[in-house]
């Protein structure tokens, strides 16, 4: 079957009843990679809340290890990214594509910079020997099983590098949505993707807005 073929004749690959029966599948679709990823994520900061409520001393002492300032950095930039993804999706619906494409670009830029914060922070970690587990060697503050500091920054590795992760996932995103734009497979008529990635976008700023204030200010 020949999707583009399809597309270029009716408007949609031809599984679907109408544009509108494609888009609502497709979003439904992305609902439910989102709810999954809700889950992923809520079990490890169910599992954070569990051992910050045994080892709450530990955690507390731990967590002024962390950068506040790069924390609240990092922040700004994904409420900022937030806004241009928004911007983004709106421009292209509106046809002016010119703005979409700036406005994903400074999506991606911002995200970029996110990611070089999160390089100095964790380089900050593995010189000074925080670090999880075994690999846990800050002399200062030796981790024992009574006083689990390693624990801490198992945690914070494994959250904050998933969250990464997620990142990175959402820039090869925008730079695929950027390459559809200028090929022009992507426009008002068929804005789909672009929404589409906006929502993952919003989902990882507000994982974000969970795990800097749990981390980084209020253990």
């Amino acid at each position: 079957m020949d999707v583009e073929a399809d597309i270029k004749k009716y408007g949609f690959p031809q599984w679907f009843k109408s544009k509108e029966h494609e888009f609502d599948s497709c979003k439904f679709g992305m609902w439910l990679f989102l709810v999954q990823e809700l889950m992923l994520f809520g079990g490890l900061f169910v599992a954070f809340a569990m051992y910050n409520y045994l080892y709450p001393e530990t955690f507390r002492e731990a967590h002024h290890h962390l950068d506040k300032n790069l924390g609240a950095l990092n922040t700004v930039f994904l409420l900022i990214s937030s806004l241009t993804m928004v911007l983004g999706v709106a421009y292209t619906m509106r046809n002016q594509m010119g703005k979409a494409m700036l406005n994903l670009f400074l999506t991606f830029l911002l995200a970029g910079a996110f990611m070089v914060v999160k390089y100095f922070e964790y380089s900050h970690k593995i010189h000074e020997g925080l670090l999880p587990g075994a690999l846990y060697s800050f002399a200062a503050n030796p981790s024992t099983p009574e006083n689990p500091q390693s624990l801490f920054f198992s945690l914070y590795f494994m959250m904050t590098g998933l969250h990464g992760i997620h990142v990175v996932g959402g820039m090869v995103c925008l730079l695929w949505i950027m390459y559809r734009i200028k090929i022009g497979k992507t426009t008002a008529e068929r804005f789909g993707a672009v929404e589409f990635v906006g929502l993952y976008w919003h989902l990882v700023d507000l994982i974000w807005i969970f795990l800097f204030p749990i981390f980084y200010l209020v253990v």
